[in-house]
């Protein structure tokens, strides 16, 4: 019975245990098939809550179902993301409710004013375009957390790391705020000592002269240069690596800036690793062509290095830049020139062979620019070699992007590409952030040619953004005055060309080197055409009135014969064309170390007007640098002009020896002189004149580098002749010296680079020279004249 009754139960339990599991089943079914419902089509409608200025319905479209038609946790989460990536809401949960979602949105407020307070070293206008945060927008707080770190690094570009920015928003009620930046600006940081290590080549003055970053000096309240930016720091690495390179060294770098804050001095050190290694030369320079059907015969002549040459990695660049052009002439637009280099360490010789491969065809697809809040697109987009849906070709763009340097128009500029939207598309990714190019200047200072002086100097070489210079200048001096206005713009029509003009006026009075007063008024219009990266021609026509009249002399005599015949002719006016070649290789049109500027200049005078001459002028100079801070300098220089058509040359268009052409002489001091008894003897001028110079250029021992001062020392000589004018005049025949004699002198000089131009001092010593010579052994300008 026992067993029985155990058998029974067990079979009851047996039952039960099915049917829960059937129920459970069932149950398991039902929710999986009411979920499945669910993920299927969302039953009801989205409500929105919360909402003021937003509208419902754009928050519901934000919702979108997946791919296959259904709305699941996914396509939830999916818009809540996009919901809160609008900046439009503070806060958003999305909940069910049934068969309905229910949105709950909190907005944020609208920011009414967005302003700074305690800020002076840094602008309003520069700190609202560093911020995100702009009025009539929605307040975000991690976008006010990013604001402030952005000025915070606006101030460390002015030098100021001591800065704090504390927001505060202030509730208008109506969902609107408004938000202020408290700025607390601190003590400058400035850069208090410079160091190289490694250095043995070249000096740390030459070093200095290459970095924009300099340490605190008398002067650092105007220039700025002391200011510690880590993002000037890194361009200074760039800048010394590539001044090395320039140089021979091609294994040269410079691994690290280091910079270390002096409590004591208050103020960064700031020290330069520089690893040299050796100065090579240039070995064999070949092209090797590995596209088929290019004749590499037609690319050999290219390359600007030369075998025996000191290395530059500059004529590296600009050689491959040279066949990239030549390349897409020849229909290869593809092709590629790279540099491979071959040290041999033993011999310091570079073997190079530019490799010529077909580049992948990548077209571009956009170029991109930004951070230009000033300059046009357009002026940046000129300086490109290449535009939308060209081939892409990486040289050209490399030179792009040091054309775009050269302006001087911005303080960074990097190109970076990025893909597109097909394979074979790249986007040009421009950034360029505009600086000043604004200039004012009032000035005074004291010639020994134009006695005490007043200029004043207004101009910007970035007119509007447009890359159009525009300058004006009016000097009023003790013997001179002068007004002067010019205009040019650097792509004329679009082209590569430059066009500008010039008005010009312009008094002389009697001084103790001329017995006349002189004026001159006019105007000149210029074209310059560039031929190569080194070759320019300018060509102008000018229009101009010119005149001479007598005035009191300091001696009581009258003026000599010839100048009262030049001052009796009367005002004429002067039309003329001419041009000017200019070749130069210098590696710094300011202060050159090295290479050659050669400028041969022609005038015609005639096409209308009342005379008629063609002048000739040559002026060339060498630089070399000697190691460490020594700087040599060959000067050759020469001219002449005959009169045509009958006529003779105009007193006030000859040459003139003076300072100019051989140191130690006064103005117009040297040259043919009229020696007629009675009269004052002026120099009434030649129409040849030679001139030489050699010179040696250095930093002063024991003064910082970063008070722009040099010394020279130097050999001049030279000689103005051949007088073409009046042998007489009234009947009386003019006494004029005009004997070939070689004026020279040596001397030493001074150049202060100062804020407000350059000022020179000169003490030269006449060794040979004509009895009727003026010297003065003391030369002096200033004041940026």
């Amino acid at each position: 019975m026992k067993i029985k009754r155990i058998t029974q139960r067990w079979r009851s339990l047996q039952r039960r245990v099915a049917g829960w599991s059937v129920a459970s089943a069932i149950g398991v079914i039902v929710a999986t098939a009411a979920a499945a419902g669910t993920a299927l089509s969302l039953q009801g409608s989205i409500t929105v809550e919360g909402n003021r200025r937003v509208e419902a319905d754009t928050v519901r479209s934000y919702f979108h179902a997946a791919p296959d038609g259904r709305f699941d946790e996914a396509a939830r989460d999916a818009a809540l993301k996009a919901l809160v990536a609008t900046g439009l809401f503070e806060r958003v949960l999305i909940e069910r409710a049934g068969a309905r979602l229910v949105v709950h949105v909190t907005e944020a407020p609208v920011l009414d004013r967005v302003a700074f307070e305690g800020n002076k070293k840094v602008n309003d206008a520069d700190l609202a375009t560093a911020i995100e945060s702009k009025p009539r927008g929605s307040l975000q707080r991690a976008t006010v957390q990013a604001d402030s770190a952005h000025i915070l690094e606006a101030y460390r570009h002015v030098g100021r790391n001591d800065v704090r920015v504390t927001p505060e928003i202030i509730d208008r009620g109506n969902g609107r705020v408004d938000l202020i930046y408290g700025i607390t600006e601190g003590v400058k940081t400035p850069v208090r000592q410079i160091k190289f290590t490694g250095n043995h080549a070249f000096g740390e003055r030459q070093l200095n002269a290459v970095i924009k970053t300099s340490a605190t000096n008398m002067l650092s309240f105007l220039t700025g240069a002391d200011v510690y930016d880590p993002d000037r720091i890194a361009q200074d690495q760039e800048q010394l690596r590539l001044f090395y390179r320039s140089r021979g060294y091609a294994d040269a770098s410079v691994p690290s800036a280091r910079a270390v804050y002096d409590l004591t001095a208050k103020g960064f050190a700031v020290t330069f690793a520089i690893e040299e290694g050796p100065r090579y030369h240039f070995g064999d320079v070949t092209v090797v062509c590995n596209v088929p059907g290019l004749d590499p015969e037609r690319l050999r002549g290219l390359p600007l290095a030369h075998n025996g040459a000191v290395f530059d990695g500059n004529a590296l660049d600009k050689s491959s830049e040279v066949i990239a052009i030549e390349l897409a002439k020849l229909g290869y637009p593809f092709a590629q020139a790279t540099p491979r280099v071959t040290r041999d360490a033993a011999a310091q010789r570079v073997d190079v062979a530019f490799v010529i491969d077909q580049g992948p065809r990548t077209y571009v697809e956009r170029i991109e620019i930004h951070g230009n809040a000033r300059t046009r697109d357009y002026v940046i987009r000129r300086e490109f070699d290449v535009a939308e849906g060209d081939p892409y070709n990486k040289t050209l763009i490399d030179r792009a992007e040091r054309r775009l340097k050269g302006l001087n128009y911005f303080k960074t500029v990097k190109i970076s590409n990025r893909p597109g939207s097909a394979p074979d598309r790249v986007v040009l990714d421009v950034e360029a952030v505009d600086e000043s190019t604004g200039d004012f200047n009032i000035a005074g200072g004291y010639s020994t040619t134009d006695g005490a002086l007043v200029q004043v100097k207004a101009g910007d070489r970035n007119v509007y953004g447009t890359g159009n210079n525009v300058q004006a200048s009016v000097s009023y001096g003790q013997y001179a005055r002068g007004i002067d206005l010019t205009a040019s713009e650097p792509y004329f029509l679009g082209t590569r060309v430059s066009a500008g003009i010039e008005l010009f006026g312009r008094q002389t009075d009697v001084t103790s080197y001329q017995s006349y007063n002189s004026t001159s008024y006019g105007g000149t219009l210029q074209v310059g055409t560039p031929i190569t990266e080194q070759l320019g021609v300018q060509w102008r026509y000018s229009l101009y009135n010119q005149d001479i009249s007598l005035g009191a002399t300091s001696s009581g005599s009258p003026p000599s014969l010839a100048i009262q015949q030049a001052a009796a002719n009367g005002p004429a006016w002067v039309s003329s064309i001419g041009s000017t070649a200019t070749y130069s290789t210098l590696d710094d049109a300011k202060n050159p170390t090295s290479g050659v500027k050669s400028q041969l200049s022609q005038d015609l005078a005639g096409l209308g007007g009342d005379v008629k001459f063609l002048r000739t002028t040559e002026d060339v100079r060498y630089y070399q640098s000697l190691g460490s801070d020594l700087v040599g300098m060959v000067r050759a220089q020469g001219g002449y002009i005959t009169g045509w058509g009958g006529q003779q040359v105009p007193l006030m268009n000859s040459f003139f020896g003076g300072p100019t052409m051989v140191r130690g002489f006064a103005t117009n001091g040297f040259g043919p002189r009229d020696l007629t008894p009675g009269t004052t003897m002026d120099n009434v001028g030649g129409s040849m004149y030679w001139a030489t110079t050699a010179e040696l250029q250095s930093a002063i021992p024991g003064v910082p580098n970063e008070y722009g001062l040099r010394a020279s020392a130097f050999v001049d000589a030279g000689s103005v002749f051949g007088y073409s004018g009046a042998n007489a005049v009234g009947g009386t025949a003019l006494q004029v010296a005009n004997k070939n004699v070689v004026r020279s002198s040596v001397g030493v000089g001074l150049t202060w680079a100062s804020p407000f131009g350059s000022l020179t001092a000169s003490y030269a010593v006449p060794i040979t020279k004509a009895a009727y010579d003026v010297v003065q052994p003391f030369g002096f300008t200033a004041g940026g004249f």
